[in-house]
C-alpha cells in the first residue's frame, strides 16, 4: 500500500505528465478540425463537380 501511494504521489508531482496530456488533447483538437476541413472541403467539390456536369451534358 506505501508503495502504491508514492506512485501516486510521483505521478501527481510529474509535470511531464501533465505535458503528455496537454499535447494529446492539443493534437486531439486538431485532428477533428482537420477531418472536418476535409468533409466541408470535399463536399463543396461534389457539389462543384454536380454542377460542371449538369452544365455539360445538359441538364
Amino acid at each position: 500500500m506505501k508503495k502504491l501511494m508514492t506512485m501516486t504521489r510521483q505521478f501527481r508531482d510529474d509535470e511531464n505528465g501533465a505535458a503528455m496530456v496537454e499535447y494529446t488533447v492539443l493534437l486531439g483538437i486538431i485532428t477533428v478540425a482537420v477531418i472536418a476541413t476535409v468533409v466541408l472541403v470535399g463536399t463543396w467539390v461534389g457539389g462543384k463537380w454536380t454542377a460542371l456536369y449538369s452544365a455539360i451534358s445538359g441538364h
